[in-house]
């Protein structure tokens, strides 16, 4: 039986632009899926309101987070990232919530199958969602035997994932389940949640919270390899539905026209994350997609 298909990507107020393009090709390209959800802090919702419509749904993240975890707008970090505390688990930083808000939204929103998209994936060929992701088996992506034990923060992640799923200790090189276009199962994930729950004998957002240097998507993986009723339940790809460039310099028109020719014919979003510094507009030439609206970005420069 077909499952029902969602698209999700939590985001923030420096990634407009790039959420902005995102839409574009969604809009442009992606087909198949019932809703795209996109989570934000109360703050940025006046911000990101623009892209609310018919299957698309801007929501607070609020919505997800336990009331005693609070944002601190005082507090901010270097180049004016987020912070959160609680009295349990102490800071915060908002890229970990933003990982904690994949999961609880996965978790709670009404589809069966989630889509799980960064704001920085640009749709370049069409795809069908529920095609991909609806079919009795859920596609699990992972890249084998590519975490060494001494790689930098992934080896950290995944033997915090481990303890967080109290399993084994794991033998490296390990699969690596992380991805810009990620498939997850509602219960998979609500499964998952509540194993961490099991082993810490916490809420599993504060489990998180505390451990701080985890990835959900090497969670998701290992629960789904570990426990055999999921991982029988998943179709195990190698295949990325994301053509990555996660060089420093900037593509330039050339580059990326090559960058694009060379992906594999399975890769329908190429992403060259802002560190790159690839223009925008490249890469919206590249997906064949009309310019920003200059009213757009004048308000995203204000909101910064």
């Amino acid at each position: 039986m077909q499952k029902s298909v969602a698209l999700l990507t939590p985001t923030y107020y420096k990634d407009y632009d790039r959420f902005a393009l995102l839409c574009d090709s969604i809009d442009r390209r992606v087909t198949g899926h019932e809703h795209h959800y996109a989570v934000v802090v109360e703050a940025d919702m006046p911000l990101f309101a623009r892209f609310s419509g018919e299957r698309r749904t801007i929501l607070s993240a609020s919505r997800f987070l336990p009331r005693g975890l609070k944002l601190l707008p005082a507090l901010r970090m270097r180049h004016g990232r987020r912070i959160w505390w609680s009295f349990r688990s102490g800071l915060v930083h908002g890229w970990h919530i933003q990982q904690i808000l994949k999961c609880a939204a996965a978790a709670t929103l009404p589809q069966q199958r989630y889509v799980v998209l960064d704001s920085d994936n640009v749709f370049i060929r069409d795809f069908d969602a529920t095609a991909y992701a609806g079919a009795e088996m859920t596609p699990l992506y992972y890249d084998p035997a590519s975490i060494a034990a001494d790689t930098p923060m992934h080896g950290e992640w995944t033997r915090n994932c481990q303890k967080l799923l109290g399993l084994a200790p794991i033998g490296f090189p390990a699969d690596d389940y992380i991805g810009h276009a990620i498939v997850w199962d509602q219960q998979t994930v609500r499964d998952m949640l509540a194993r961490i729950e099991l082993v810490t004998k916490r809420p599993w957002i504060e489990a998180l919270c505390v451990t701080r240097a985890f990835s959900e998507y090497l969670l998701y993986g290992n629960f789904v390899r570990a426990t055999p009723a999921h991982s029988g339940a998943h179709r195990p790809t190698t295949r990325s539905l994301v053509a990555s460039y996660w060089d420093s310099a900037p593509l330039d028109a050339e580059g990326l026209t090559r960058f694009i020719a060379a992906a594999s014919p399975e890769a329908v979003a190429v992403s060259a994350p802002s560190f790159s510094k690839t223009p925008l507009s490249l890469l919206r030439d590249a997906a064949q997609l009309s310019p920003t609206s200059l009213r757009d970005v004048a308000l995203c420069d204000t909101l910064a």
